[in-house]
C-alpha cells in the first residue's frame, strides 16, 4: 500500500506520516515530495524544521521549479520586522492565498514540515479546524504532513489522526537500513484498510518496498496471543474437574421441583394424612342472629 500512496491516486487526502525519536519520517516526507514534483505537481512546503537549502540539496535531480517552499524555519514566531511565514498565518485565507500565488493548472498538493510545531503554538481544535477546511475548498489536492507522536498527548495525536485519510507510521526494522510503515487508510465508504511494509529509501528518494503483509480490521491473532490469564497465579482453585462438575450437575437442588415431588403433591395417594374436624358446641351460632354470641 505504501507504493500506491506514493503515486499520488487518493486525490483530496490528508496523508500523515507519524514517527517517533526511534526513526525520524523525514526522509519518507521527502519522498512524497519528490513523488509530486516528478507527477508534474506544484507543490507547497510549509518549512518549520529544516531550511530550504537542505530540502532542495536531497532533491537534485527532481524538478524543483515546481517547488515553492514557504520560510517557516527562520522566524516561525514571527520576531523579526519581515518575517516569511509564522505559525501564526496557519488558516485558510492565508494558506488559500499562498497557494493561489502560482500560476499552476492543477490543484497543489500542501507539504507541512512538521505539523507538531503548530501544534505547540495553537489550540488542537484551531489546527483540526483549519485542515477540515483545506481538504473541504478545494484550495490543494492533497495534504502530507509529518506529525511527531511521541511529543503531544494521546487525545491530540488521535484527533489529528481521526481527520487523515491515511495515516504511515513508521518504525526502525530490524536490519540497520530498513524501516517498518504501519499504514492505515480510511476510504471515502468508510472501510478500513490496514498494511505493514519493510522499505528501504535509496540516495535519489526512491522507495523500494521489500516485503509486505495485509489485513483487513484489527489483528485479532496478535491480540489473542498476547492476552494474559488472570487465574494463572492464584492461590486457590477457581476451575473444576471433571469428576467435581459431574457430582454439581447432580445435585438436586432444595428450590428445584423434580417430577416425582411435583407428582407426590398434586396427587395424593391412598391412605395418605387427613384432617377431620368435629364443630363444638360453641361454633353452632344462628346465621340469622349474628349478636348471638354476646353476653348480653
Amino acid at each position: 500500500m505504501l507504493t500506491e500512496l506514493l503515486q499520488g491516486s487518493d486525490a483530496g487526502g490528508f496523508l500523515i506520516i507519524r514517527d517517533s525519536a526511534s526513526y525520524s519520517g523525514r526522509h519518507l516526507l521527502k519522498s512524497f515530495i519528490n513523488a509530486a514534483l516528478n507527477r508534474e505537481e506544484a507543490v507547497h512546503v510549509l518549512g518549520f524544521e529544516a531550511s530550504e537549502e537542505e530540502l532542495k540539496d536531497e532533491l537534485k535531480g527532481s524538478p524543483v521549479q515546481r517547488l515553492h517552499f514557504h520560510n517557516a524555519y527562520s522566524d516561525p514566531l514571527g520576531w523579526t520586522d519581515q518575517p516569511a511565514f509564522t505559525v501564526h498565518q496557519f488558516c485558510l485565507e492565508e494558506l488559500t492565498r499562498l497557494v493561489k500565488q502560482t500560476s499552476h493548472p492543477k490543484p497543489a498538493t500542501l507539504v507541512i514540515d512538521s505539523l507538531s510545531w503548530i501544534l505547540r503554538h495553537l489550540s488542537p481544535p484551531a489546527v483540526c479546524a483549519t485542515l477540515h477546511q483545506l481538504r473541504k475548498g478545494g484550495a490543494v489536492r492533497a495534504i502530507i504532513a509529518l506529525l511527531h507522536g511521541d511529543m503531544h498527548q494521546r487525545g491530540t495525536v488521535g484527533s489529528v489522526c481521526h481527520l487523515a485519510s491515511s495515516v504511515i507510521t513508521v518504525a526502525p526494522g530490524m536490519k540497520g537500513g530498513d524501516a517498518v510503515a504501519k499504514i492505515t487508510k480510511r476510504s471515502k465508504s468508510g472501510k478500513v484498510v490496514q498494511d505493514e511494509d519493510i522499505f528501504t529509501i535509496n540516495n535519489d528518494l526512491t522507495v523500494v518496498v521489500q516485503s509486505k503483509h495485509s489485513q483487513l480490521g484489527p489483528k485479532q491473532a496478535d491480540t489473542e496471543e498476547q492476552e494474559i490469564d488472570p487465574t494463572a497465579h492464584l492461590t486457590f482453585n477457581l476451575r473444576l474437574s471433571n469428576k467435581e462438575r459431574e457430582a454439581k450437575e447432580k445435585l438436586a437442588l432444595p428450590f428445584v421441583f423434580s417430577k416425582e415431588k411435583k407428582t407426590a403433591l398434586l396427587h395424593s395417594s391412598p391412605g395418605s394424612g387427613r384432617i377431620l374436624y368435629e364443630p363444638d358446641a360453641n361454633d353452632d351460632y344462628d346465621q340469622e342472629d349474628p349478636d348471638d354470641d354476646l353476653d348480653v
